[in-house]
């Protein structure tokens, strides 16, 4: 038997996993997919409150998040780098946004139309695909173990452990009988990075992000509410591509690598982070942060293992 049993290997169950072997825990990870195969390797993965709206402990998240990704930039853990920024608004704001606190230095500059302003800052960036590896090799190193199964009830868990941490996303919703969890389709393109630094993100609808990495560009995107289809539409690429190239002129012919589709896991009032006391034993439940998960994530995990009593 272990202290605590994980459910979900995503970013979100990654993290809570993380620290709750820092605080001593036997910790159990049970994913059915490997890190590559979750909804977390889709995601551009770049800090950014995507579509959420305040709340006092989404922002003591995100500040956590933004700090200790900082830390792992500064000490080179694989996969993690620092991405100047440029957020172009049009809904005439002109106070500071909720999320900037959270952000280090926030600068703001005028911009010409259809934008009505730019706020710059500095923001993490995660290649997923590197990262989701090193953590879970990590979590291992440690002393975590990963077991290769999910779960229909969290009793299976629960018969395990006296504590389960409910990390399973878009599973969530048929897990808990949670009628507020529900899909919100992504598609991006990879192209080839022809030399850009700078993340470019328009606030418009369709949300439209320019995020260059080591060797590609995250090029995005969509917002599909209850959309479950994770099949690239050839259309909706080619859509992107013209919006991106709009953005950022030099993307113009940068070859494309690659396109994927993902489903957000979200939920209608925000992410569900708290204990659930049963006879069996504690539910912690930590789901439904949409496409703010790379956002939110160690800082989440934080309070996960607060709760969990680690």
């Amino acid at each position: 038997m272990t202290d605590v049993v994980v459910l979900g290997g995503g970013i979100i169950g990654l993290t809570a996993a993380m620290r709750l072997r820092r605080r001593g825990a036997g910790v159990t990870l049970w994913s059915p997919a490997g890190p590559l195969d979750t909804v977390s390797a889709v995601a551009a993965a770049v800090w950014y409150p995507t579509r959420t709206d305040f709340d006092p402990r989404v922002l003591r998240w995100a500040g956590a998040t933004y700090e200790h990704f900082r830390r792992e930039a500064r000490d080179g853990v694989p996969g993690v780098l620092m991405r100047q920024t440029r957020n172009l608004e049009r809904d005439d704001s002109t106070g500071e946004p909720w999320w900037a606190a959270a952000a280090g230095k926030v600068a703001y500059r005028a911009a010409t139309a259809p934008w009505t302003r730019e706020v710059r800052f500095e923001a993490p960036l995660v290649e997923m695909d590197v990262y989701l590896p090193w953590l879970r090799d990590r979590f291992e190193r440690t002393g975590g173990r990963v077991v290769e199964r999910g779960a229909q009830r969290l009793e299976e868990a629960l018969a395990e452990a006296p504590v389960v941490v409910n990390a399973t996303g878009l599973a969530a919703g048929a897990l808990c009988g949670d009628p507020a969890v529900h899909p919100v389709r992504g598609q991006i393109v990879l192209v080839a990075n022809p030399g850009i630094t700078v993340s470019v993100r328009d606030q418009g609808e369709p949300g439209t992000y320019v995020h260059p990495r080591t060797r590609d560009v995250v090029l995005g995107g969509t917002y599909d509410a209850d959309e479950w289809s994770t099949t690239p539409d050839p259309a909706t690429r080619e859509a992107i591509i013209a919006r991106c190239v709009a953005l950022v002129p030099e993307l113009a012919g940068a070859p494309v690598l690659g396109e994927k589709a993902g489903l957000r896991p979200a939920r209608h009032g925000g992410p569900r982070v708290e204990a659930e006391r049963r006879p069996e034993g504690t539910v912690v439940h930590a789901y439904g942060h949409g496409g703010a998960g790379m956002t939110l994530s160690w800082g989440c995990a934080d309070e996960v293992a607060g709760l969990a009593g680690a």
